[in-house]
């Protein structure tokens, strides 16, 4: 689960932001101008002036192809290429690692054939988690396709934003090149495992109507080397990841105000994925998880089967929200402990993409042993996401 949070901005409970009719040299020259700011009024301006945009729509049945379906989906509203990781300095201090690219359609009007028209939006943001340093450091980029400086292909993973690039190579492996502002990535992810589609073959329901959903696949177990880069040293690292790729036109559930979400590589090759979404009263409104064993077997669990049980509670010292950084999962009867690396991994991103959320490395424990780590994504927790 995965959401560009850039989109939360564009309006205020369903209302277009103002100067909706402002004209197309002027969104222009806001564009030019103002960075992000411009860029997200002019989806206001964009939507409003042409209405509810004609998506592609996600359909039960559809069968994912590849290498196609590695690549970008246009036609769809919102896609991410999702890895989280751990990693494992020469010294043995471990680091939890984000990276994410969005690729956001925005509904601008087809008849627009101007080169300068946003009609789709490239979103990129990092996150390095340090125990030592005590919080996270993260960056985030955003322009519109085009122009040599940001892409997402469609022939295969292939997503680039200035200098941050995520790219798929012949042999299947992912090459990251990402200089952010504090700190640098230079990793490569190579599969050692198949593809793990979720759902129904790549389906994933996201809520009680069939509309609401994603095309969703993942890739546990990916084996990570590389180098990082910070304070002008750069170390040599190795570690496990988990990547996702995820797109889809639908919002959730109305009644829905964010999601728990867990991607996580077990120590004996499994992996396991596992998601709620929640309601403003703290009540799920639909729930799912899938457990791949060592050998291939995979089983896929329905509303009845998962439970998401907090049992410790992290208020941020900057948002005052509060976030369940310690977690009891059940699924179908095989519980997990989920124990942060840190307490605070909280992303505050309101300046530029206006949600605020907590995205963290974790630990899954059995009977007070480790048998696991991952990360743990939690949405809505101060306010609603609005999409």
């Amino acid at each position: 689960m995965k959401l560009p949070a850039l989109l939360c901005r564009i309006s205020d409970a369903g209302r277009p932001w103002p100067g909706a009719l402002a004209g197309a040299g002027r969104t222009i020259a806001m564009l030019v101008q103002s960075g992000i700011a411009g860029i997200l009024l002019a989806i206001g301006i964009a939507t409003a002036a042409a209405g509810e945009p004609g998506f592609a729509q996600v359909r039960p049945g559809t069968e994912l192809r590849f290498p196609r379906d590695f690549g970008a989906h246009p036609d769809f509203r919102t896609e991410w290429w999702y890895a989280t990781g751990w990693l494992q300095t020469p010294d043995g201090k471990p680091l939890g690692f984000q990276i994410t690219f969005f690729r956001s359609a925005t509904g601008h009007d087809a008849r627009n054939t101007s080169r300068f028209a946003p009609k789709q939006l490239i979103i990129a943001h990092a996150a390095l988690s340090d125990p030592a340093l005590g919080k996270l450091q993260h960056d985030q980029k955003v322009a519109r396709a085009g122009f040599g400086l940001a892409q997402a292909s469609t022939a295969t993973t292939d997503v680039k934003l200035d200098r941050w690039t995520f790219r798929r190579a012949a042999d299947g492996s992912y090459r990251v090149e990402l200089p952010a502002r504090d700190f640098s990535f230079a990793l490569t992810l190579t599969p050692t495992q198949p593809l793990m589609l979720q759902g129904e073959r790549g389906y994933s329901r996201k809520g009680p109507k069939p509309d609401q959903a994603s095309y969703y696949y993942s890739e546990p177990q990916l084996k990570v080397s590389g180098s990082i880069r910070r304070d002008g040293r750069q170390l040599a690292v190795s570690g496990q990841a988990w990547l996702d790729h995820e797109w889809s036109s639908t919002v959730l559930d109305p009644r829905a105000v964010g999601w728990d979400w867990i991607g996580a590589n077990l120590d004996d090759g499994s992996a396991l994925m596992a998601f709620r979404i929640r309601g403003a009263d703290g009540s799920t409104l639909w729930q799912h998880a899938v457990l791949r064993e060592p050998g291939g077997r995979q089983r896929q669990f329905g509303n009845e089967a998962v439970r998401f049980r907090p049992l410790r509670q992290w208020k941020s010292p900057r948002t005052r929200a509060s976030y369940p950084v310690e977690v009891e999962l059940d699924v179908d009867g095989r519980r997990w402990r989920l124990r942060p690396l840190q307490d605070d991994q909280e992303l505050d991103s309101r300046e530029s993409t206006g949600a605020v959320y907590w995205e963290g490395a974790i630990t899954l424990e059995q009977d007070g042993r480790r048998v696991g780590r991952g990360y743990l994504e939690m949405t809505g927790y101060l306010k609603a996401l609005k999409l």
